[in-house]
């Protein structure tokens, strides 16, 4: 719990708002040594903000995490400021008021009126232009981003952003406070979404986009993306978690901030469950019911049964051809190697961006006897396959059997451009892209802050490079042509070093 990392030039902290975030924030100040003044308008909230750090810090004591010693000189540093002007002294003040600018923009103006023309002011909103708050002060030059994440000890990062107006020192500065106090420090353009938000866009929204296409039911697309993605919590699972009353707010807020980029188009279907209350965890329903807090989560069905039949595999790629050969062997199915498959076989294709129906026309398959793999992320853990609409029950089902023969599990979706997980990853590395092409941070920043910030299993860059850059910008450029929705044109970052064999995340 402690940091030896040298304190920076900062030493006297204010914090306005003592919720969840303006405590945590207190917590690691203290504990990177600064002296941090609490004030909140609401009578007794500082002295339960200070009891409820002091019992953190007891409990760290009981775990041996720091010494008694330690947590008392943690709790005699913070102290109460009863009124404004009790934080006069004070080197930096950052507020974690409720989520307005016109509110955020009257408290620095009260603040410009008390502190030292020196002190910063730091603004912890998660959604709202650093400038546009900067606006109305009278020395803007000195207003920050300072946008920590819930729960602040835990989430180990910090983004700092500078306005527009805001003097270099000062976002020196307060990096160096971050660094401070134990976080790691990610410097972002004052843009809509910030840095984390902006690239956390892709996996609900795309996510809420297959769901609306029916290709898969909610369970099934989690399943799939923790599963064979990797990924911490399935999109929807996270959307419970977080609250749609929150999250469709950011999803709706930075696509208008953006000017309505399709690439951050929410879906009506957050919408329609925020009116009728379904707002997850705190609510009991979201997309998923919960009792006593757990989700009720439905059983996957059972695999069906099915003969040995035949297998053709239908692929250019060398690759997906040795695993899906690999597999069928294994499983003791024949398999042919005709240039055309025999009139019961069951044909196999992986496709990149494409359904089944398409590869099926484009390879000249018998559709009611083709079904697609998806072999992105190869087929050590789940599997997923999707039929065309002709494809016959049995040979579906001769699909599954294969596929889950070793006891891996296996999941059946719709015909879908992508798949699932194609569609996610492309569109999670696509906006990760084009952060970098708009020069919204430098690639190490974007990825190590999506890591820490959204847990993902990589940064949005070095996802491209793990699963292949040329076979993301595939996915990508398939669907941009069968769907004509500009949200998969490919970013000219992603395009230019895929094509040229750089890795997505060289500057």
């Amino acid at each position: 719990m402690p940091n030896d990392t040298p304190t920076p030039s900062f030493r006297t902290l204010g914090i306005v708002g003592t919720g969840a975030m303006g405590r945590g924030i207190a917590q690691i100040a203290a504990q990177a040594g600064l002296t941090v003044y609490l004030h909140d308008l609401r009578e007794g909230a500082v002295t339960e903000a200070r009891d409820f750090i002091g019992g953190m810090w007891s409990r760290g004591v009981q775990k041996q995490r720091l010494s008694e010693t330690e947590a008392e000189r943690y709790r005699a540093s913070l102290r109460e400021a009863s009124t404004l002007a009790d934080l006069a002294g004070c080197d930096i003040v950052i507020e974690a008021i409720v989520e307005k600018l016109e509110a955020k923009q009257a408290l620095f103006q009260q603040l410009e009126e008390i502190l030292d023309d020196r002190a910063v002011l730091a603004t912890n909103t998660s959604s709202l232009s650093v400038t546009a708050i900067a606006a109305s002060c009278r020395r803007p030059e000195r207003v920050i981003g300072f946008h920590f994440f819930n729960p602040v000890p835990l989430m180990k990062i910090v983004e700092v952003i500078p306005g527009l107006r805001t003097d270099a020192d000062v976002a020196e500065r307060v990096e160096a406070l971050g660094r401070a106090m134990g976080h790691f420090t990610a410097r972002t353009t004052d843009t809509p979404g910030f840095l984390v938000n902006h690239a956390g866009r892709a996996f609900g929204t795309e996510a809420l986009r297959i769901l609306g296409e029916s290709v898969a039911d909610h369970a099934t697309i989690d399943r799939i993306l923790v599963d064979q993605g990797g990924f911490r919590m399935g999109p929807f699972s996270l959307l419970d978690l977080t609250g749609l009353d929150v999250s469709h707010a950011v999803m709706e807020s930075i696509y208008h901030q953006y000017y309505e980029e399709p690439r951050f188009r929410p879906s009506p279907l957050t919408r329609q469950r925020l009116t009728a209350g379904l707002l997850g965890r705190k609510s009991g329903e979201g997309f998923y019911r919960y009792v006593e807090g757990k989700p009720q989560l439905p059983a996957e069905p059972p695999l069906p049964q099915a003969a040995p039949r035949p297998v053709w595999i239908g692929t250019e790629d060398d690759e997906a051809r040795r695993q899906l050969s690999e597999l069928t062997t294994e499983a003791g199915w024949p398999l042919e190697s005709s240039a055309a498959p025999s009139a019961e076989a069951l044909c196999l294709v992986a496709p990149l961006g494409e359904d089944a129906t398409a590869c099926a026309l484009r390879l000249g398959l018998p559709a009611e006897r083709c079904v697609a793999v998806d072999l992105l992320a190869g087929l050590d853990r789940r599997r997923t396959l999707m039929t065309t609409p002709a494809t016959q029950a049995d040979y579906r089902n001769a699909a599954m059997a294969l596929l889950g023969h070793d006891g891996t599990p296996v999941s059946a979706i719709g015909d879908s451009n992508g798949f699932v997980l194609q569609r996610v990853v492309a569109c999670i590395v696509n906006v990760g892209c084009e952060i970098a092409q708009q020069g919204v941070a430098v690639p190490h920043t974007i990825d190590r802050a999506v890591e820490l910030g959204l847990g993902y299993p990589h940064g949005p860059l070095a996802m491209g490079d793990h699963y292949g850059s040329r076979r993301i910008l595939t996915i990508l450029d398939n669907l941009l042509a069968a769907t004509g929705d500009p949200r998969y044109r490919a970013s000219p970052w992603l395009r230019r070093r895929a094509t040229l064999g750089l890795p997505l995340t060289a500057a």
